[in-house]
């Protein structure tokens, strides 16, 4: 539900989201790396503004997410969360943040909260990073999981392909749901896993599940904001989960190419765009000037 910028408005926390998923409230999050778009996303009503590791394919130009540093990370978290004033702003853990010792991992999951403004911090990975959730979560840091498709397991995964396609496979993500859960997540994201999969895990944990790419049948919704407004990487093919809600993208487009051809050919700017000196001072400006 969006706001008015001129009254308070109630904070989403995770005890909120708790209490949606227990009336059967949808949960809305999209991605946002930046203070103007996280802006946008709070004053709509977004519940969860995810500052994802995305950011790397979306905005810093890398092919996979693995490249994305703890500063740059912090950086963009930094920037979003200054902007919003209702939503859940959460940080993504980005690779090698959290996988080399869990002390390590506390430092870097808090400094996301303490530095950055976060509220709470998104980690990859099931019953291999159970023990870790839990000590973030008895330490006061909030944690969403991440399983099904992990993108910063491309390289071990040989792609970006559908998860939990066989019985075993999916029973193994139901146990990681479940140590998640057990852990003390209060959110789960559920990546392009199948519908009937994510639904027996949305019915099987207390987390909030949120799908990308996992069916109506999650407690909420996640989507890259510049893939659902078309504005990353327009002649690319988008994944099937997503949904193109406005093609901002050809806006901005035909929007640069007119500002392009009234600059050549003179017609930009105009009068109203710029500013005259009056004429008292233009005579003695053109005095000094020798022009008079």
């Amino acid at each position: 539900m969006s706001y008015s910028t001129d009254k308070p408005v109630k904070k989403v926390t995770v005890n909120t989201l708790r209490e949606m998923k227990a009336r059967g409230e949808k949960v809305t999050s999209l991605t946002a790396y930046d203070h103007s778009m996280a802006a946008i996303l709070d004053r709509a009503g977004i519940d969860i503004i995810l500052v994802g590791d995305s950011v790397g394919n979306v905005m810093l130009g890398y092919d996979t997410t693995v490249p994305v540093t703890m500063d740059a990370m912090l950086h963009h978290v930094s920037a979003a969360s200054k902007a919003v004033r209702r939503a859940l702003v959460v940080a993504d853990m980005p690779f090698m943040s959290y996988q080399v010792s869990e002390d390590e991992a506390v430092r870097n999951a808090g400094r996301f909260l303490k530095e950055a403004g976060a509220h709470a911090v998104k980690l990859e990975g099931g019953t291999d990073v159970a023990h870790l959730v839990k000590r973030l979560v008895s330490i006061g840091i909030p944690v969403q999981g991440h399983i099904g498709l992990t993108p910063q397991s491309v390289n071990t995964l040989g792609g970006y392909g559908l998860q939990g396609k066989t019985a075993s496979a999916a029973m193994k993500l139901v146990a990681d749901a479940k140590a998640l859960d057990e852990a003390g997540a209060f959110s789960i994201v559920l990546e392009k896993v199948p519908e009937q999969l994510a639904a027996e895990v949305t019915a099987r944990v207390g987390a909030v599940t949120i799908g990308i790419g996992a069916g109506a049948g999650c407690d909420g919704q996640v989507l890259v904001t510049y893939d659902m407004l078309n504005l990353c990487s327009m002649d690319m093919q988008k994944p099937r989960f997503v949904k193109i809600f406005n093609d901002l993208g050809s806006q901005a487009l035909k929007a640069v190419e007119e500002y392009a051809r009234e600059v050549k050919d003179g017609s930009f700017p105009g009068p109203e765009h710029g500013f005259r000196m009056n004429l008292a001072e233009e005579a003695e400006l053109k005095k000094e000037l020798g022009q008079d």
